[in-house]
């Protein structure tokens, strides 16, 4: 039976990917600092502990597992990771996440870490005209991201490809871009666009306001959770190590998410634009090197994904109401 070690396990794609990796018949080892909010971990084993201390990192990878997914990061959405009051932990709890796991894989022998790195790494050069960014994967240099989360990303592909160069092993780098669905943080300023959209569509009244942070032309691309998790899978079978894409290239503007989600709901709704952080003017993956070296890549329109989520989220603004 084929090993795994998940971490990050407690939140939004890492449960996910537990339960893929419990249905595709593997034994799977989860730590994180909390078990999943929102459902039970599939998980046969579930270790909380904080993986910045190097003795629980001893503790957790005490063996030699066939594949390691290293999801584990200090992140949230554009409320947590623009304002600019978050930098120093950022960059200090996930650098030092990611140094620990490197470092404890290799002297375990470990030799096949998968690591989840962000679109966020990507020059903001490049992301300054909403209707033609460029994100290609070799465009990443010469660096210059938009927010110290990517450029702790950026440090940490480094790393793992590093690895591989000096210790023999078979790592895997993916750029995510912006994955959602159901189950993901809605509330609290960690969530990401598409959950803030559905929490504040499912919130205000038919021919209300909804409030959108900037002008809403700022555009970018959303990739459903199980495209995201089927992605992760078939770069960690491959072998191609990346960075790559991870991400949808049906990029739309903020204001037309906020009219799907709308039409989802069949609300009509009045835009009203605040000031508020939006990161770069625009993002979109760039899906050709994935499907060179994968030969696949992700094809669900946006719209069926942002329905699933809908209704989930629908439901949790009215189990919080009641």
């Amino acid at each position: 039976m084929k090993t795994a070690l998940v971490l990050g396990a407690g939140g939004f794609i890492g449960n996910h990917l537990v339960t893929r990796l419990k249905t595709d018949g593997a034994w799977v080892r989860g730590v994180d600092l909390k078990f999943p909010e929102f459902s039970e971990t599939l998980a046969d084993d579930f270790v909380i502990g904080d993986l910045r201390q190097p003795d629980f990192c001893d503790r957790v990878i005490d063996r030699r597992f066939d594949e390691i997914y290293q999801l584990a990061a200090d992140m949230g959405g554009a409320g947590y990771i623009f304002t600019g009051e978050h930098d120093a932990n950022i960059m200090h709890n996930s650098a030092t996440i990611n140094l620990n796991i490197a470092d404890r894989a290799h002297k375990r022998n470990n030799k096949r870490i998968f690591y989840s790195s962000s679109a966020c790494m990507y020059p903001a050069y490049n992301q300054e005209d909403p209707a033609n960014p460029n994100c290609k994967e070799h465009s990443a240099y010469p660096a210059a991201p938009d927010s110290e989360y990517g450029w702790e990303k950026l440090f940490s592909e480094r790393l793992f490809l590093a690895y591989n160069r000096n210790h023999a092993m078979n790592n895997r780098v993916a750029r995510y871009h912006n994955i959602f669905g159901p189950e993901g943080t809605w509330q609290g300023g960690k969530e990401k666009a598409p959950a803030a959209v559905c929490r504040k569509v499912a919130e205000a009244a038919d021919n209300g306001e909804i409030e959108v942070w900037g002008d809403g032309t700022q555009t970018r691309s959303f990739l459903f959770i199980d495209e995201c998790i089927e992605g992760t899978i078939r770069l960690m079978q491959s072998e191609f190590e990346g960075p790559v894409n991870i991400g949808s290239d049906e990029m739309v503007s903020i204001n037309q998410l906020v009219d799907t989600v709308a039409d989802i709901a069949g609300k009509h709704l009045h835009k009203n634009h605040v000031p508020g952080p939006i990161g770069v003017r625009g993002r979109n993956s760039d899906n050709n090197l994935i499907a060179e070296k994968l030969g696949w890549r992700p094809s669900q329109p946006l719209v069926k994904g942002l329905e699933k989520t809908y209704a989930w989220i629908e439901r949790q603004v009215r189990k919080n109401k009641s």
